[in-house]
């Protein structure tokens, strides 16, 4: 079933798409930046770490790292190594199809806002290797709120952005953090993989 036919408007007045994972396919590609910068510490993150944090911001996550496996490095540092590595790496990083249909469709009829934990200038970055950094009216980056995913701050803010309540908005979502988050501001949501939507785990 087309799940564009599925989306209400006179429900939903406003988007919020998360970036990766949703927007774009660059899960795979951040786990490998994310490996190229611990390598120096002797450290790595695994495939099912990543998939669990995901929606956390990139210093969180080195603070999460540093606890499980008694480390002591510096976030800033590893942040910065990290986002290098995943902007040496952006030019493979491929749409998630389905959700460039929905972007395609309904650009122009309400409006859009991006919601991550990464930062800004990644988020911008990765949406303008993509040719769509023109279709959102506000993105919200890891450094505009204080609490990330599962919190809903990120999400509220995005509504706030885009003058519109936060229970007519719509969240596109890929980690269980951002379904949480999204369903924590009163949101509904869909649940996104790069096979497309799971409507059995999405709530229009």
């Amino acid at each position: 079933m087309d799940v564009k036919k599925l989306i209400d408007l006179t429900k939903y007045s406003a988007f919020l798409f998360d970036c990766d994972g949703t927007i774009a396919d660059s899960m795979p590609v951040h786990l490998i930046a994310w490996n190229r910068a611990l390598a120096k510490w002797g450290a790595s993150i695994s495939l099912a770490e990543h998939l669990t944090w995901a929606g956390r911001p990139t210093r969180r996550i080195v603070g999460l790292l540093n606890e499980e496996h008694g480390l002591a490095m510096d976030p800033e540092v590893v942040s910065h190594d990290k986002e290098n590595a995943y902007l040496d790496l952006i030019t493979t990083v491929e749409p998630i199809r389905a959700v460039a249909e929905v972007i395609r469709d309904f650009h122009g009829r309400v409006p859009f806002a991006v919601v991550s934990g990464s930062p800004r200038d990644s988020i911008e970055k990765t949406l303008r290797h993509l040719g769509i950094l023109n279709k959102f009216e506000a993105i919200i980056g890891a450094e505009d709120y204080e609490k990330g995913k599962p919190a809903p701050d990120c999400f509220l803010k995005g509504a706030t952005a885009l003058h519109v309540d936060p229970t007519h908005c719509l969240a596109f979502e890929d980690a269980d953090l951002g379904v949480e988050a999204a369903r924590a501001a009163g949101m509904g949501w869909l649940r996104v993989s790069a096979e497309g939507f799971h409507l059995d785990q999405s709530k229009l």
